[in-house]
């Protein structure tokens, strides 16, 4: 399983994904600031990636519009870095299979100290 992170998520969330053993890529990094949502939704499903973003709304949308898609992970809140980070690892500490979100979100939040952790099947046509 390989990552995407969006440019409203911190760069540093990449090094949480390398220091768990898993492969990810910052949007700004690979020369894709600034683009539409719409643009990394398919830059993420041509390259087999799971986005990581904490804009639900857009990419709910998105994504529900999608016959395949290798998985959503939705930070909730927007939060500091430190807090973003946890979250991020939280999330990867619990995906145990490849396959896992394909067509899945995870949402990450957090109540009091509390890591929550949502799974559930975005289905097609939810738009």
């Amino acid at each position: 399983m390989r990552f995407l992170i969006d440019e409203c998520l911190r760069i540093d969330l990449v090094s949480v994904a390398s220091d768990g053993g898993r492969e990810a890529q910052h949007v700004a990094h690979i020369g894709k600031a600034g683009w539409k949502d719409w643009n990394v939704a398919r830059h993420a499903s041509e390259s087999d990636l799971v986005l990581v973003t904490n804009n639900a709304s857009d990419f709910h949308r998105l994504y529900a519009r999608a016959l395949l898609h290798a998985g959503l992970i939705i930070i909730v809140p927007n939060v500091d870095r430190a807090v973003q980070r946890r979250l991020f690892r939280a999330a990867l500490d619990v995906l145990e299979g490849p396959d896992e979100l394909i067509n899945r979100v995870l949402e990450v939040g957090i109540e009091g100290e509390d890591v929550t952790l949502d799974f559930y099947d975005l289905p097609v046509g939810q738009v």
